[in-house]
């Protein structure tokens, strides 16, 4: 049994990337999904997809790197976790890398990046960041 699903996908794509794979597959989930897509929009990978199963699906993450094979992801760290909880209001949203990075954050809107909860004025529990 697996007590954090988001660690495991966060460590999956940080050793994917150690290691330059493509792609990375990852079981599937709303959260890992939503997860994905912020990345994807925010250009830390190139695509993902979710093949279907019989069981939960599979989410394929492919890998992005720079054009001389430079990691575009250089650091992914686990903020808030199952035993210690992290939330900030709207006021508090961490700043990663003076706007550089990223910091995802699960909100009474949904999963968004840090720079859309400012935009929408909300608060919530901060997942992981990226830099």
């Amino acid at each position: 049994m697996m007590t954090d699903p988001i660690a495991d996908m966060l460590t999956r794509i940080r050793n994917a990337n150690k290691a330059k794979f493509e792609t990375v597959d990852i079981p599937s989930a709303k959260m890992k999904v939503s997860i994905a897509k912020i990345l994807r929009e925010e250009g830390y990978i190139r695509n993902y997809s979710v093949a279907e199963d019989n069981k939960q699906g599979i989410l394929q993450i492919q890998m992005k790197y720079g054009s001389k094979g430079a990691p575009v992801i250089t650091e992914i760290k686990r903020v808030s976790k199952p035993s210690c909880r992290v939330y900030v209001n709207k006021n508090d949203i961490p700043m990663i890398r003076n706007g550089l990075g990223l910091a995802i954050m699960s909100t009474s809107k949904g999963v968004l990046s840090d720079k859309e909860a400012r935009r929408q004025q909300v608060g919530g529990e901060v997942i992981c960041t990226f830099w």
